[in-house]
């Protein structure tokens, strides 16, 4: 077996991407446990996870270190949180999530790792959480919503300056009748008084209609 770190806890195992779990032996999603030199590492499926899908498609521009203060809005049922918590082991995620169908499972995910904190809440509506979070290192959105530019801007009130996005643009959620590529352009232009485009990062073949872009605050 083959083993080599591709960013800080980020890793390759024998050609497969994986981060090392901060709760051994227990899963998230199904996902392949796999021990090496005296640790345990979780497969990282790209289908699964857009942050995954990014990096093996090229992402240079990885900002999270085990140190960071990330806000996750969408965490859905801690998926791509989970693998972040293993990154921002000695960090804190704050996870934002509007369901209350997938808030039970991602409290389950939360409960057994200290740096996860579960928040149910609109990411439009952030007086409802800007006090718990504070200032942040890097803010990480993927959310299901027709004004997502918006929202990133709202949100970055509780971005320190020079602090970074992770921006995935779902076109479809924007406008179904536009070219995803016109819709990627929209949503990256609405954001620009706050931000600069670092990287913009195509998904394919892991999700289609998706934009990963990384942005730095002004």
């Amino acid at each position: 077996m083959e083993a080599k770190q591709l960013f800080e806890g980020v890793y390759s195992i024998d050609g497969k991407l994986a981060t090392e779990n901060m709760d051994p032996g227990h899963r998230v999603y199904g996902e392949v446990l796999v021990p090496y030199d005296g640790k345990e590492y979780r497969l990282w499926n790209p289908y699964r996870s857009k942050l995954a899908a990014a990096i093996i498609n090229g992402l240079k521009s990885f900002k999270l270190s085990k140190s960071s203060k990330v806000l996750y809005l969408g965490a859905a049922t801690g998926t791509t949180s989970s693998h972040v918590s293993d990154i921002a082991s000695q960090g804190q995620v704050f996870c934002v999530e509007l369901s209350e169908r997938n808030m039970r499972d991602l409290i389950k995910v939360c409960e057994r790792r200290k740096n996860m904190f579960p928040i149910l809440a609109d990411a439009n509506n952030t007086e409802k959480y800007s006090r718990s979070v504070g200032t942040c290192d890097i803010i990480y959105q993927d959310v299901s919503a027709r004004d997502q530019a918006a929202i990133l801007n709202k949100n970055s009130d509780m971005l320190k300056p020079g602090g970074y996005a992770y921006f995935i643009i779902k076109s479809q959620s924007i406008d179904i009748s536009k070219n995803p590529e016109k819709v990627f352009d929209e949503a990256l232009k609405s954001v620009s008084p706050i931000f600069e485009v670092v990287e913009r990062v195509k998904l394919e073949p892991f999700d289609d209609l998706h934009m990963f872009a990384v942005l730095r605050k002004r």
